[in-house]
């Protein structure tokens, strides 16, 4: 494996080169969160499977994540630390490095259930690019800042893929995406600050079609992120998204966002007592 240094980080020259179908991508964007980005960048170097890369884009830490990914240098294959717009655009600079075959994003304060994930995955993605799919998920749990699972979601799409006009019914965490999808659905909209990911995927999935894979946990996700804490905000960027696509109002949507306000001053009221 050939590797070039550069300044503000490696890269690989040629990875993809005489390696098995699928090749995947796994992109980590971080931001001052060395609290988590070691178990999360521990957990994609430990997976069985091998045919893969870690591109990891910090947008400028000053705790001690650029320590941690120094530290973890030799199993990163491309790295970078400097200011960024958000996180859209850190995923955006990562695609440029990409050879996967499939990406996969994962959130810095997240990390993958087990060592078997990718191996695990891999025959359905083969699968999913012959019946010309180019979205593959699992199961995601969700635990609080002690661990404790709340919930696991992830449902089949067959059961929930008619809400993707409506909302976000899949976890993003996890999820593969073919890179199809960004030649021909384009990057990520980067004016969006939360809802980017389902602005993307509503472009691919609104008359498309995702593969659910029910016997893969895939990733373990703190709850606590953007989405969870402004979730009015979150609301508002999928009726944005929406409305891009021109798709017609939704009685679903208001109800989910209505459902969303209530819970938000609940919060707020309780947080005073």
């Amino acid at each position: 494996m050939k590797r070039s240094k550069n300044i503000i980080g490696n890269s690989v020259d040629s990875l993809a080169e005489n390696t098995p179908s699928p090749f995947i991508s796994i992109i980590v964007a971080t931001l001052n969160n060395s609290q988590f980005l070691q178990q999360c960048i521990e957990s994609i170097i430990s997976q069985t499977y091998t045919h893969k890369e870690v591109i990891v884009i910090d947008g400028g830490s000053t705790d001690l994540s650029l320590k941690i990914i120094k530290k973890l240098d030799h199993d990163i294959n491309y790295w970078e630390s400097k200011p960024d717009r958000g996180i859209y655009h850190a995923w955006n600079k990562a695609l440029k490095h990409a050879k996967g075959d499939w990406v996969c994003f994962l959130g810095a304060d997240d990390f993958f259930h087990d060592e078997n994930v990718l191996t695990s995955l891999a025959p359905h993605l083969q699968r999913a690019e012959t019946q010309g799919i180019n979205a593959v998920y699992g199961k995601v749990t969700k635990v609080d800042h002690k661990g404790i699972i709340i919930r696991v979601e992830g449902k089949p799409w067959d059961k929930v893929g008619w809400l993707m006009r409506h909302g976000m019914p899949i976890p993003h965490p996890g999820l593969m995406h073919h890179k199809s999808i960004f030649e021909t659905r384009g990057l990520f909209d980067e004016s969006f600050r939360i809802a980017g990911d389902y602005d993307l995927l509503l472009r691919e999935l609104k008359d498309g079609k995702a593969m659910f894979v029910d016997t893969v946990l895939t990733v373990v996700c703190r709850i606590g992120g953007v989405a969870d804490s402004r979730s009015i905000e979150t609301h508002n960027e999928v009726a944005r998204a929406r409305k891009k696509l021109g798709l017609p109002f939704s009685w679903i949507w208001v109800a989910v966002h209505f459902k969303a306000h209530i819970r938000s001053v609940w919060r707020r009221l309780y947080s005073t007592f």
